[in-house]
């Protein structure tokens, strides 16, 4: 049995029918936003590996950060104990984030990022004595990770988890933001979507402990970027309600939107903000839930007074230093400038898809780049014409889309947005 096909009768990768799967390339090495694989061939590294690895694969500065790191402490139980790596990271974190995010919760993962922040949410309602409030409100076709709880605040209809819905806590939806982020801005509620969530919050506010939502940018629920000033008007109703407001940048964090926040788009702050993917350049797994200090003293104030959550690899120091050396990198890099390249080359080159038959929009915003079309594409078929283009890209749903590494060259993300416009021809 080769490798690979141990692979294919052993290992169960994301989303994937273990009795069909579909073509699976082995990599050897990666560097840069190239990818090597087994067959000798190269592979653009279009999706950043799950939008994570903004500074390229293996950055000498993340490879240095985590060999020097694995040779003082690779691991120490966060319990009682501390270490460099997670103040150092810590102080990194309230140089880049909104002012008010005062207190850091790290995580594993970005689906437990958004667990912890439903936890803190529910824990500080109780401690004011509301434990009735326990339920969460969002807005539809959006994502939030695949653990439990947070499955309960994907969308029930459209998303990948309607099979759980019998199972799952039943959570309360309005329909996303029905303004696009480049369209003129209402203030008619009927038309802006606040109406809705205003008369879902009056409703339910007793029960209703926060409010999720991806700022601007929603992510795998369907790609799909709002306007701003919607999350300026769902600030002053949470406030009007006192429910708390979280805002999930697992994706969207760290530049990929062009700013360092998706937040930034606007003057808006949340209560609870859950960042992942992209802190660590993409090294390895981490997260972290900040949180200001209304809802952090909230929850001391009460009973127990312990906020209940601690991960065996919290604040893991091989994570932390990795990190620590990609939120340098942004600090002392040209991201800026990078992302607004790619953003403007990316709305240059993928304008001739809205001319092909099939092609329902497409939209660009930062580094991320999509083309819907109005059927189905098969990620299967789009991985075997895609390696003949020495570019990998991961189709879901409708979309066809990247989000490459900041670092990607231009004649690089010319031969992306060129198999990108071969499968909007050909899927």
């Amino acid at each position: 049995m080769t490798p690979l096909e141990f692979d294919q009768h052993h290992l169960w990768h994301p989303y994937t029918n273990v009795t069909r799967p579909g073509p699976t390339f082995v990599v050897k090495e990666a560097e840069g936003v190239w990818l090597a694989l087994d067959d000798g061939s190269r592979v653009i590294d279009a999706m950043s590996s799950w939008w994570s690895t903004i500074h390229g694969h293996r950055h000498p500065v993340i490879t240095k950060a985590v060999h020097d790191q694995l040779d003082r402490l690779p691991h120490v139980m966060f319990g009682g104990l501390t270490h460099d790596p997670a103040i150092e990271l810590g102080q990194r974190l309230l140089d880049l984030a909104p002012d008010t995010m005062q207190r850091i919760f790290y995580c594993d993962s970005g689906s437990v990022s958004v667990e912890v922040a439903l936890k803190m949410a529910v824990q500080y309602q109780v401690s004011l004595g509301r434990p009735d409030r326990c339920e969460f409100a969002t807005i539809r076709q959006g994502y939030h990770g695949d653990t439990w709880k947070a499955m309960s605040v994907c969308d029930p209809v459209t998303g990948m988890h309607h099979l759980f819905t019998g199972a799952l806590s039943i959570q309360h939806f309005v329909d996303r933001p029905p303004i696009a982020i480049d369209a003129d801005w209402s203030d008619d509620p009927a038309r802006n979507g606040l109406g809705a969530l205003e008369a879902l919050l009056d409703e339910n506010q007793d029960r209703i402990a926060a409010l999720i939502l991806e700022p601007v940018v929603q992510g795998t629920g369907g790609m799909y970027f709002y306007h701003p000033e919607y999350l300026n008007r769902a600030r002053a109703l949470c406030d009007a309600h006192d429910i708390v407001l979280i805002f999930d940048e697992i994706a969207t964090g760290f530049g990929r939107t062009g700013k360092m926040f998706a937040a930034d788009h606007t003057g808006v702050q949340p209560d609870i903000l859950c960042l992942g993917k992209a802190i660590t350049g993409g090294t390895m797994s981490f997260a972290t839930t900040m949180t200001n200090d209304k809802i952090a003293e909230g929850i001391g104030g009460g009973d127990p007074g312990l906020f209940m959550h601690g991960p065996t690899f919290m604040a893991n120091p091989l994570a932390c230093a990795a990190a620590g050396a990609s939120l340098s990198l942004l600090q002392r890099g040209d991201w800026q400038g990078q992302v607004a390249a790619i953003e403007a080359q990316l709305q240059a080159e993928l304008a001739p898809a809205r001319a092909l038959p099939g092609v329902a929009d497409v939209r660009v915003l930062g580094a991320i780049g999509v083309i819907e079309m109005d059927h189905a594409v098969s990620a299967d078929i789009a991985h075997g014409h895609c390696k003949e283009m020495g570019v990998f890209l991961r189709p879901f749903g409708k979309k066809i889309y990247t989000m490459p590494p900041f670092v990607t060259a231009p004649d690089e993300l010319r031969q992306i947005t060129a198999a990108m416009l071969h499968l909007a021809k050909v899927l």
